[in-house]
């Protein structure tokens, strides 16, 4: 099939080249000349483990191909995918302008049927939004059709690839027969194609994220309740996660949630429910706690050195706002590391992928360290803010040569308390007792 893919951002650039590693001619549109150009040369832009081989492999092929023009994108497509960035407004609603404003410009290019696919978490209605749009000026018959992402950062191929589900929100029976056809070869495991109206497609992608969100959140609850109880979070998350009602998913303690989709997409859902009047107490409590807990370990940081912050060399492992992404947007360790430099703190960072984002945002204001070790030489504490995998066995010996002080403000539970103790390390993690 031939298809075209507006943007090419996270979504957009999975979704291409996946969909072309299938079989089908794939062009992907962006406005953004210089990003083209690099994607054109064979550079790819986001970090995403396991897409590069994919990428490198279609274009050799000639089934992946990028251009800024709409108009030669679109070209012979039979579906057209808007993967286009749905930024949050001042007031927490999911701003639209840069789908409808595509969506403006397809009504005067249509030349044949095409099915208009909204890839992009959009707000309920959208999609007849987008429909009204393009109808302004079209000349040809044509479906929009609502069909949500559920990727994974750091694992968004083998989600694309092997998805849990597919959700397709249409009523025309051509445009049903056409997403058939596409995700054919994506469902024959038996994982299910599910057809639905639109409106309900577009509410399942804020219900899913919300839901995720709202459990992460109550593992966090929980285990700040366990610090004044003195029970281990840790056995709790397997205590419960043996429930098949619950599920061991998404019940990690930590400093909370962030990246591009959770944060926008629970405020979006929760402006959604104030314009119809609606009060979602879940969701509003769902934000507050999250927006403390990224900031959990500070108050520990702060206490431990009495308060006195000013001159001290804090180490901080891990930027990004989960592991296997490069994705800043949201991480806790920027609000963490805008506390510690208003209290007069120096901090060295190490991540795997994140560093060159961070850099671009804050410039001299921090050091950056080539290696997890080289953060710490000469650190009064290391702070760890990301779970990637390269922290989890150190060298503890080389650690103890570099750290002035053997204290670890851990924000994702990295470690056994056991070990922490034979080590002698003053720890302090997130629902534990200090060791």
């Amino acid at each position: 099939m031939k298809i075209a893919v507006v943007g090419t951002g996270y979504v957009g650039l999975v979704t291409g080249t996946c969909f072309a590693e299938t079989g089908n001619t794939v062009t992907c549109v962006d406005i953004d000349e210089q990003k083209v150009q690099k994607l054109q040369s064979g550079t790819i832009t986001i970090f995403e483990p396991g897409l590069e081989i994919l990428f490198e492999r279609n274009i050799k092929e000639k089934r992946l191909s990028f251009t800024t023009s709409l108009a030669e994108g679109i070209k012979d497509a039979q579906i057209i995918f808007l993967a286009l960035p749905t930024p949050p407004g001042e007031d927490g609603s999911a701003d639209l302008k840069y789908i409808l404003g595509v969506a403006g410009q397809l009504g005067h290019l249509l030349d044949k049927y095409a099915v208009i696919v909204d890839k992009s978490t959009v707000p309920v209605g959208t999609s007849e939004k987008v429909h009204a749009k393009i109808a302004e000026n079209a000349r040809v018959p044509f479906d929009v059709v609502s069909n949500p992402e559920f990727l994974r950062e750091g694992v968004a191929v083998e989600d694309f690839m092997k998805p849990d589900r597919v959700v397709v929100g249409t009523a025309s029976a051509e445009a049903r027969k056409v997403m058939e056809k596409l995700y054919a070869p994506f469902v024959r495991q038996g994982n299910p194609l599910i057809f639905m109206d639109e409106r309900s497609a577009e509410m399942t992608k804020y219900a899913a994220n919300a839901f995720l969100a709202m459990k992460i959140t109550f593992m966090n609850e929980i285990a700040n309740l366990c610090e004044r109880t003195g029970a281990n979070v840790d056995m709790i998350r397997r205590g419960i996660g043996t429930d098949t009602r619950i599920g061991n998913r998404f019940l990690f303690a930590g400093i909370g949630y962030g990246g591009s989709c959770f944060p926008k997409d629970v405020q979006a859902l929760a402006k959604t429910a104030q314009e119809h009047d609606y009060d979602f107490q879940i969701l509003e409590a769902v934000m507050q706690v999250n927006a403390h807990q990224k900031t959990k370990l500070f108050p520990k940081v702060s206490d431990y050195f009495a308060g006195k912050l000013a001159g001290k060399k804090i180490a901080m492992w891990g930027l990004a706002f989960k592991p296997n992404t490069d994705d800043i947007r949201e991480a806790p360790a920027l609000e963490n590391i805008r506390l510690l430099l208003e209290a007069g703190a120096k901090v060295r960072v190490y991540d795997p992928e994140a560093i060159d984002h961070v850099r671009h945002i804050l410039g001299d204001a921090i050091e950056y360290a080539e290696s997890p070790y080289g953060a710490l030489l000469e650190a009064d504490a290391l702070m760890i803010m990301t779970e990637w995998q390269v922290f989890r066995s150190p060298d503890f010996e080389v650690m103890n040569s570099l750290l002035k002080n053997k204290v670890i403000f851990d924000g994702r539970n990295l470690f056994e308390l056991a070990l922490m103790q034979e080590q002698g390390y003053a720890y302090y993690s997130i629902g534990r007792e200090v060791v």
